[in-house]
């Protein structure tokens, strides 16, 4: 009889409770074992918070949103510092996980949580990681759970503003998730027939943003649609410390990359602008069919992996093919767009301007 811990970390996003069934499920039937949830993330293991899970529990959650047993953020570097609380984070998981008899853990997350498994695993814990996020950022995998719900939602929030931007000769600024990766940004942006997509990888030049307007302008397109990442910069922020940067923005007087861009658009050209911030909207609602069927397929990938005592590795898909790669090689990395990436040039010859 093995038992198995499974938890959420990070933010929420589709296909979180199509993974925690399908490890339950598969888990079920290749060998015998009890599912403990483990709640609001690595909080449940420093807090002992926890409860049995039935096979009524795994009933009806595929195509909900969100996570059954909750989710938390815990930061990395706070992982080994003792706070007001006086409390050994890491010590405490140890007696947890000891204290509930685990064989392993399974835990869902995204960057941070690779490098919190990964201390578990230096720890000597069993663990076993899927990768979910709406970013697509984790290294050493061509795709995240809940990336393609992220897609559909951005995609549709585009769509929409196309309209009232037509009618109303306006530009319009949508802000999409992404502090570090655009991948959200680009693939939504070219669903979405976006003229001008912003991305973190490539700062942009303000004057190739008003170029790229103009342009459209001259040829009797009186409206244009740009989607930003919220941690595009521009390629003078590129060239300022942490603190300068820090400084400059709080000068502008304009919390997001999106509104900074709405005063200097408006003010170089007198286009009229709005901005869209879909925000959480992006991480909830229903999974697509697509991150469904990936996170069923990741969880039972981690069934058959528990079956076999293999532990210390998160699970990828590369090249279509589902395969465990070790945590160490991983954590802590993020997987940014290349520039020669084929997407990139496939939206310049679309004449999708990308503000360099």
């Amino acid at each position: 009889m093995k038992r198995i811990g499974i938890l959420t970390s990070g933010g929420d996003c589709p296909g979180l409770n199509a993974a925690i069934r399908s490890v339950a499920k598969a888990s079920y039937e290749i060998f015998d074992c009890e599912i403990i949830g483990i709640l609001d993330g690595f909080k449940g293991l420093i807090y002992e918070n926890y409860k049995p899970l039935k096979t009524s529990n795994f009933s009806g959650i595929l195509t909900r949103g969100g996570t059954i047993l909750g989710s938390s953020r815990t930061p990395y570097k706070k992982m080994r510092v003792i706070e007001e609380d006086n409390i050994d984070k890491v010590k405490n998981m140890i007696k947890t996980y000891e204290k509930l008899k685990l064989d392993c853990v399974v835990i869902l997350g995204g960057n941070g949580t690779h490098k919190n498994a990964n201390l578990l695993r230096e720890s000597g814990l069993n663990v076993v990681v899927l990768p979910k996020t709406i970013d697509n950022d984790i290294c050493g995998t061509d795709v995240t759970f809940g990336f393609h719900s992220a897609i559909d939602i951005a995609t549709s929030v585009i769509d929409r503003v196309h309209t009232t931007a037509d009618s109303h000769d306006r530009v319009m600024i949508v802000e999409l998730m992404g502090n570090k990766a655009g991948w959200l940004t680009l693939y939504s942006g070219i669903a979405g027939g976006a003229d001008v997509i912003l991305i973190p990888e490539l700062p942009y030049k303000e004057e190739k943003i008003i170029s790229a307007l103009e342009k459209r302008r001259s040829k009797g397109k009186d409206f244009s649609i740009i989607v930003v990442a919220e941690g595009v910069i521009s390629e003078y922020e590129k060239t300022l410390t942490k603190k300068e940067l820090k400084e400059y923005r709080l000068k502008s007087k304009y919390s997001t990359v999106s509104y900074r861009l709405k005063a200097f658009i408006e003010r170089e050209t007198r286009y009229e602008s709005r901005v869209t911030i879909p925000g959480y909207q992006q991480r909830g609602g229903t999974p697509s069919p697509y991150d469904r069927l990936l996170a069923t397929s990741l969880g039972v990938h981690a069934a058959k992996m528990i079956s076999n005592d293999v532990y210390g590795k998160t699970i990828s898909i590369r090249n279509g093919v589902t395969v465990s790669t070790p945590l160490e090689e991983v954590a802590g990395k993020y997987k940014n767009i290349s520039l020669d990436d084929e997407l990139l040039d496939k939206a310049k010859l679309l004449g999708v301007s990308m503000g360099i």
